[in-house]
């Protein structure tokens, strides 16, 4: 009988484990850039991260410079913006990865990381989306994508921080706010001389 109950509560304990909910880092795993080079999200660990879904044929697309200002102003200081061509809403991503490349340099001047297209809804979703779009993230606003150009930041220790929809552009107040304090957190002060 011991072991019966014993073997009941391993069994019991591992379901209870596997249902728990997510507390993996978001940024793991790899996954191709527009160029085919697989990159690994590990590697913007310790940094402060804007994940964008994008799109060229969209009413947002012109987000694209506003992401690029982002880059330009704070790169220097920790943040990486990540950009996923997304062709599930309206279709509005149609190109392959060299058309979507060449659009965003010629259009836009984009120099922040761009990836290869990708779902971000659904079981064909990197683990990624997965995680962003889950129920188990600790913000409130949670939930499938709803439209082009969905603003994820994740902070320095990887834990999610904030969401911003489409209509809250990249340069708005309440995003360059939370994207300083979230860069601020993992700052160094200034030495005086």
């Amino acid at each position: 009988m011991r072991i019966l109950t014993s073997l009941f509560l391993a069994a019991t304990s591992a379901t209870a484990l596997a249902a728990a909910p997510s507390s993996r880092v978001p940024l793991s795993g790899t996954l191709p850039a527009l160029d085919g080079t697989l990159i690994d999200l590990s590697s913007f660990n310790g940094k402060v991260v804007l994940v964008v879904n994008t799109a060229s044929k969209c009413g947002f697309t012109r987000q694209y410079k506003g992401l690029q200002a982002l880059h330009e102003k704070y790169a220097g200081r920790g943040l990486a913006v990540l950009g996923f061509p997304c062709n599930q809403f309206g279709r509005q991503e149609p190109g392959t990865a060299a058309e979507i490349k060449a659009f965003c340099e010629k259009n836009y001047g984009v120099t922040f990381q761009m990836f290869s297209k990708v779902d971000v809804n659904g079981t064909n979703a990197p683990p990624l989306f997965q995680y962003l779009t889950s129920g188990d993230v600790p913000i409130q606003d949670r939930g499938p994508i709803r439209w082009n150009f969905e603003k994820f930041l994740i902070g320095r220790d990887g834990r999610l921080i904030a969401r911003f929809r489409s209509l809250t552009g990249p340069q708005s107040e309440k995003v360059v706010r939370a994207i300083e304090a979230a860069l601020a957190e993992g700052e160094q002060p200034k030495q005086a001389r």
